[in-house]
């Protein structure tokens, strides 16, 4: 795949606070040091946690890596964001589902992936990021797995 710029791509969860915020980031920064004109938004397919930013251990963990997403705040996706958008990827298939069914047409549908299939990793670490929402020692894991992917997702849009 090979794509024209300004290229739009969302990344979803459930929450918006721990998967998709840490892949927010880490795409952006992928795509920046490849100097990829990307633009990289987040949002979740539940609305609890609107208008908060990342969870603090995502937080920690990409601080750990020198990567700031403080100033990310979380939103639920519409529609809106279907129409908008040139790429999402989910982070589960229950993320995946949910997406379609809110999708209006095949045209957005034809736009839902799943992260790590986009990324060509679902062989290797299968299908779903986990959520490491209710278990503290994932998020570093799961910091990992998204890093390999999004470099794998900016190479994959580049023709690489």
């Amino acid at each position: 795949m090979t794509i024209t710029t300004p290229f739009s791509i969302l990344l979803v969860c459930l929450g918006n606070i721990c998967r998709s915020p840490l892949a927010e980031g880490l795409l952006r920064n992928a795509a920046q040091r490849k100097d990829i004109d990307l633009t990289i938004s987040s949002g979740g397919t539940g609305g609890w946690h609107v208008g908060n930013p990342p969870d603090p251990r995502s937080q920690a963990v990409a601080a750990a890596h020198g990567l700031d997403i403080s100033q990310q705040r979380a939103h639920q996706v519409s529609v809106h964001d279907l129409k908008q958008y040139d790429l999402i990827l989910a982070m589960d298939r229950n993320n995946l589902r949910d997406l379609k069914a809110l999708a209006q047409n095949d045209a957005q549908r034809q736009k839902i992936h799943l992260f790590l299939e986009f990324a060509g990793l679902e062989d290797s670490d299968g299908p779903d990021v986990f959520d490491p929402y209710w278990d503290d020692s994932g998020f570093a894991g799961v910091y990992e797995l998204i890093a390999r992917a999004a470099d794998r997702i900016v190479d994959r849009l580049t023709g690489n």
